[in-house]
């Protein structure tokens, strides 16, 4: 079954400081309409201008991921964006009347928990996933920093992280379905070494950080005038450090929190493609430079994806009809009967399968030396694939048949040839009245679309 797409039931607020800025900031998270995706609106400037969450928009990641459009900037967005995309939102606004979310704990604890008390809906239109069926990789050869999709009929990620100090270690993490987000990953908490912080705090960085929003482990000797400066951003009379050499007040959540929380920013960097993934991700000391360079490369690929139209499914799955259904809906019968089982059907369209074998008898004489399925037959199955979208709406479809009565914009593009699997797409384009079905159709073969035509058929009564 198709999953539908969800949003927020009611509209939240969250206030705080950003973590680089320092300024407060108030940040209102509301419904939106299908098809819209993650989109922040600057409330505080003239027009309200947006900014959509894809990865075409990252300009910088240092120490965040920042999105730009137009000039208009959204600091840290990769927490607010885990949370959605770790409670199975597909559309939201997020109004800021800053350039930066909250960053509240230094997670996307204080995210999910508002979400779930405002409540998620499902809406009319269905979701849309990108399927990864091949190997995908990116490497930052500077960092050394790898990730990795690998085809999975879900969303899971695993990451692996080592930055070489004795302080931290080597550490793993892996979510193996986002329903496990909230309860496992969102409460892990942002980290950083103190010879970052004091980096960032010469650069005049982290205003909003304070001793609970991230976790500091002092990987070098803490000296006195770093001591003075600790205890003057912390606002805290006293700064040291514990035993597992980690600045006070904190206390770990998990002993892997550090491996978590780079797990909750793939999550977040990842919802930068536009699309639900249904992959299997493996970040090896994944950063957000790499995290982001990797959705630049998966939204690429899916928006290319999405110009072919190529319909996705999982080829295991029960069909909708198999070949026994299909002989009680349509007259055909072998060698004519083109379609060997429907995949997906719903009152818009229809995806059925065409297998395509050199036992076809078409090919005794299409051609003997070179065999190619021929162009009008590429058409019939669409046709037949049509007349099962078509009858599958009627109570005794065994009474009716559907007549093609009109041919226009057939295009051919590629051979359909021994071996290959023709997928059949059908799109109703007018509501069918009088008997009269307007319709295009599509027919895909290794990732291209290999046929095309624009049909109008007819459906006729021929038994009473």
């Amino acid at each position: 079954m198709s999953e539908k797409q969800k949003t927020l039931k009611q509209e939240f607020v969250l206030k705080g400081k950003g973590l680089h800025t320092g300024k407060e900031v108030i940040m209102t998270i509301k419904p939106a309409p299908v098809n819209t995706g993650f989109v922040f609106v600057r409330v505080d400037l003239e027009g309200q201008p947006t900014i959509e969450a894809d990865a075409a928009y990252v300009t910088s990641t240092e120490r965040g991921t920042v999105l730009e459009k137009k000039g208009v900037k959204i600091h840290t967005c990769e927490h607010i964006l885990a949370a959605l995309t770790g409670m199975d939102l597909d559309n939201v606004y997020i109004e800021l009347n800053n350039s930066e979310p909250p960053i509240m704990d230094g997670s996307s604890k204080f995210f999910v928990e508002a979400i779930e008390k405002a409540g998620i809906v499902e809406q009319e239109a269905v979701r849309e996933y990108f399927t990864i069926k091949e190997i995908i990789s990116y490497t930052d050869p500077e960092t050394g920093s790898e990730i990795t999709a690998i085809p999975s009929d879900h969303f899971e990620v695993m990451t692996m992280v080592d930055f070489g100090t004795k302080v931290l270690g080597t550490q793993n993490a892996t979510m193996k379905n986002i329903s496990e987000f909230k309860d496992e990953f969102s409460n892990s908490r942002t980290f950083s070494f103190l010879h970052e912080l004091e980096t960032l705090l010469d650069a005049g960085l982290i205003k909003g950080g304070d001793i609970n929003n991230a976790i500091v482990y002092v990987d070098k000797e803490l000296s006195e005038e770093t001591l003075e400066k600790l205890k003057a951003v912390f606002n805290q009379p006293e700064v040291s450090v514990r035993p597992n050499g980690i600045l006070d007040n904190v206390t770990l959540y998990y002993p892997n929190e550090a491996a978590r929380h780079k797990l909750l920013d793939v999550v977040g960097d990842l919802t930068l493609v536009g699309v639900k993934l249904k992959a299997k991700i493996i970040a090896n000391k994944p950063g957000h430079h790499s995290n982001t360079q990797f959705a630049k490369k998966l939204n690429k690929l899916y928006k290319l994806f999405k110009r072919k139209n190529i319909p996705e499914f999982n080829y295991d799955q029960q069909p909708v009809y198999n070949i026994n259904d299909i002989m009680r809906m349509l007259p055909h019968r072998p060698p004519f009967l083109l379609i060997d089982k429907i995949m997906e059907i719903d009152d818009k369209h229809i995806i059925g399968i065409k297998n395509v074998t050199i036992n076809e008898p078409f090919f005794v004489g299409h051609f003997p030396s070179e065999p190619v399925m021929p162009g009008v037959l590429q058409i019939e199955a669409m046709a037949q694939t049509g007349g099962i979208f078509v009858l599958e709406n009627v109570e005794d479809p065994q009474n009716y048949s559907t007549y093609l009565i009109k041919l226009d914009k057939v295009k051919h593009k590629k051979k359909v040839v021994p071996g290959d699997t023709l997928i059949l797409k059908i799109d109703l384009l007018e509501p069918i009245r009088r008997g009269i079905v307007h319709m295009q159709g599509y027919g895909y073969c290794n990732g291209q679309m290999v046929v095309e035509a624009e049909m109008m058929a007819q459906v006729v009564k021929t038994k009473d």
